[in-house]
């Protein structure tokens, strides 16, 4: 697979793992759609078991996402200023810590934006409390799954 396509694959996962964060967005699909056109160009046998491996764990994440209880978003003033930071921590958290960094990376982010929003640590953790019980956990799931795949394709592309 040449350089330009690489890059365009690329740029199809990290809009997948900023659409999990984006509601109505199917961000699980876009990083899956890209593995797929990955391993169809690249044909090899390591495309595939990854291809393979990120179908199933994807499928059994949104099996989990079904399982948890549903959203209750009213009232909880989540902005997409939070989502920002949640997302940019996941990543951080991620990058610095490989694969177990995304969780506090993400609990992180949204407890940074309300420690900003509302000033003491008290409120800005019952926030952040409040947050994952209604929306936190099934984002995160579904976030943690499409950084994983991702960071396997980072992986496998380099190792090529």
């Amino acid at each position: 697979m040449d350089l330009p396509q690489l890059l365009l694959v690329g740029l199809v996962l990290l809009l997948g793992v900023v659409g999990v964060l984006i509601p109505g967005v199917p961000g699980t699909w876009l990083v899956w759609a890209g593995l797929l056109w990955w391993a169809l160009h690249v044909r090899t046998a390591t495309a595939w078991s990854l291809l393979v491996a990120a179908t199933a764990l994807l499928l059994v994440v949104q099996v989990v996402k079904w399982l948890l209880p549903p959203r209750r978003v009213r009232g909880l003033g989540i902005t997409s200023r939070m989502v920002a930071f949640a997302g940019t921590g996941a990543v951080l958290g991620f990058a610095l810590v490989p694969v177990v960094g995304a969780v506090p990376g993400f609990v992180g982010g949204i407890y940074l934006c309300e420690r900003l929003r509302l000033g003491t640590h008290g409120e800005a953790w019952a926030s952040v409390r409040a947050v994952m019980r209604a929306v936190g956990t099934s984002v995160l799931v579904e976030l943690f799954a499409c950084l994983l795949v991702v960071g396997a394709w980072v992986g496998a592309v380099v190792a090529q």
